[in-house]
């Protein structure tokens, strides 16, 4: 079993070229070896995953049921769209993490919708990539 479920949206492949001004430099990659090596620190599995993807994400969140501890999950622009995520985040009796790079209540108005916020645990948001290792030390508490 897996303690931990890392989950990223459409987009988060071209951190490092995307906006950094916004989203820093670190890649994808970048963030997953933080979070290979935080999680290792805490004693802790990760499985990091992303997609551009709505379906394969909720299929992802529907396998994970039973099978993981905790969820973290950076839905991107699915974060202000998708109830089709939010039902599937649902099926879970397990502590849920919503992170964001940037801070979504200081960007356009319609980022500041998220269909996750009302079922997670916490919400870190504007901390860039060491946002991740937030989550997972705010998990490494809760499980």
């Amino acid at each position: 079993m897996v303690d931990v479920l890392i989950l990223n949206g459409p987009n988060l492949n071209m951190l490092g070229l995307r906006e950094p001004e916004i989203y820093g430099t670190e890649t994808l990659n970048d963030i997953k070896a933080r979070c290979t090596k935080k999680a290792q620190a805490l004693a802790m599995t990760v499985e990091f995953k992303q997609s551009n993807h709505e379906g394969e994400l909720v299929e992802w969140i529907q396998k994970a049921l039973n099978q993981v501890k905790g969820i973290i999950i950076n839905a991107a622009a699915y974060t202000h769209t998708s109830v089709a995520i939010h039902d599937a985040l649902k099926l879970h009796n397990i502590p849920i993490i919503e992170v964001h790079l940037s801070d979504p209540m200081e960007r356009e108005d319609f980022r500041h919708i998220s269909y996750i916020e009302p079922l997670a645990h916490s919400v870190i948001k504007g901390h860039g990539a060491k946002g991740y290792s937030e989550a997972l030390e705010t998990l490494k508490t809760l499980i």
